[in-house]
């Protein structure tokens, strides 16, 4: 499939979705709570805006300058985040909120019984010629199917009134819940990472090595959101640390070097005793994985490319190893781990950086002693926790698989939106210490 092809599928496909997503978000949101036409003509108005506006957003993401669009990209992906919480509250509220009318409806009718000679009108406490509905219908003043006219028998002004408070008390508890989430998630994902130490033990490390630092940032995405200011916090954080080496765990921008090669230029002052190593990101690969390689080299980052380097540290040594993401096979850049781990001496332990987790089943069948990775986030905001496990074996922290170690962290910066909820950024400190 062609490049033009596959952004007019997704054009096609994020239109479909912004569409459902804001025409279900008019309903329980405007329709829903409010008799006045001029209201909901104006809800109407914004859903298709919105609906418009959102796949153009995420589109300018994906193939345009990001220094360049971020006047779009912030608004629309603060509302994409909001919406998407919004979704989530309503989804869990629609059963609850379906029995109460359904309990709304049935008590109704259980009091509506009029003795024989009695006007109904009196009986409902209605004028059976009073007009149009003006409750939470459809506004065209006809009776909807969920919520009857006035001069209804079985449904009168009491259960009218009660419907419309228990459809504006959902859509309050959603909109609270989505813009207290949203706020917080984008409060810490566009904040400072936290710093973590993890103590790990290694087979064969020679003693004089324990407590060695192997300072880990990935996931900075440098792009609409995360320009120099991130990068250059990042470094300050990072030489805080005082490590002994410093590794760039992929997923370093989400744009091309050209543009973004200035946001990644205080790169060039990180300081440790061996020097800063990268290796390529999914994300890389989608903005010319070359160029960045290049332009990384100038800030001097040195880049494993399916290749190792022996670390020598106070009379010991390991091999620090980099293979390819996979995503780099599209580009006949795949990962070789032969090439990277083979022919080495087996009496060092080996550390491997690679982007992805799930990298470590080939890690372990070549005898790697840790896998340093990112790439998951930490599932970055729910549903994504739950979303991980379907396709990587670890989704945050230090495991044990087939063997060999594999420490993910979650990553300093976020892709789009770039929100965290229950899944804090964070640098590693990766502290070796021989068993």
């Amino acid at each position: 499939m062609s490049d033009t092809s596959q952004q007019a599928v997704i054009a096609g496909a994020s239109l479909l979705i912004a569409a459902a997503a804001h025409r279900y978000l008019y309903l329980r949101l405007v329709r829903d709570i409010t008799v006045s036409p001029r209201l909901r003509r104006a809800g109407r108005a914004t859903a298709a805006a919105l609906t418009v506006l959102v796949p153009s957003g995420v589109l300018a993401a994906e193939y345009a300058d990001p220094t360049r669009i971020g006047w779009l990209a912030r608004p629309v992906f603060a509302w994409v985040a909001c919406a998407a919480y919004l979704l989530m509250a309503l989804a869990v509220l629609e059963i609850p909120r379906r029995l109460a009318v359904r309990s709304l409806t049935r008590r109704a009718k259980a009091g509506s019984g009029t003795s024989p000679g009695v006007d109904r009108s009196k009986a409902t406490g209605t004028d059976t010629d009073t007009g149009p509905d003006t409750g939470p219908g459809t506004g065209t003043g006809r009776p909807t199917a969920e919520t009857p006219g006035r001069d209804s028998v079985a449904d009168g002004p009491w259960v009218v009134d009660r419907r419309l408070v228990l459809a504006r008390s959902v859509a309050l508890l959603a909109t609270t819940t989505a813009v207290a989430t949203t706020g917080y998630g984008f409060h810490r994902g566009l904040g400072p990472p936290d710093v973590k130490t993890v103590r790990i033990g290694l087979r064969r490390l020679h003693p004089s090595l324990t407590g060695m630092r192997i300072t880990m940032a990935c996931d900075l995405h440098l792009g609409p959101f995360f320009g120099r200011g991130h990068t250059s916090r990042i470094v300050r954080m990072i030489n805080d640390t005082s490590p002994d080496l410093v590794a760039i765990v992929g997923d370093l921008s989400d744009g091309e070097a050209e543009d973004l090669g200035p946001h990644a230029e205080p790169l060039a002052r990180l300081s440790s005793a061996h020097g800063t190593y990268f290796v390529t990101g999914n994300h890389d690969y989608r903005h010319d994985a070359d160029a960045w390689i290049e332009t990384l080299a100038g800030f001097r980052v040195t880049t494993l490319r399916n290749t190792r380097t022996l670390i020598k540290h106070r009379g010991g040594a390991i091999d620090l190893a980099g293979v390819t993401d996979v995503e780099g096979e599209r580009e006949h850049d795949g990962p070789d781990y032969h090439r990277a781990l083979a022919d080495r001496d087996r009496s060092r332990p080996v550390v491997l950086l690679a982007h992805q987790p799930v990298q470590v089943h080939q890690a372990a069948r070549h005898g790697v002693d840790l896998q340093l990775s990112g790439h998951t986030h930490g599932g970055g905001f729910f549903p994504g926790n739950l979303l991980v496990p379907l396709s990587q074996p670890v989704t945050a922290g230090l495991a044990t698989i087939d063997g060999t170690q594999l420490y993910v962290s979650r990553g300093a910066g976020a892709s789009v939106p770039p929100i965290r909820v229950g899944a804090p950024p964070d640098i590693t400190v990766v502290e070796l210490h021989a068993l």
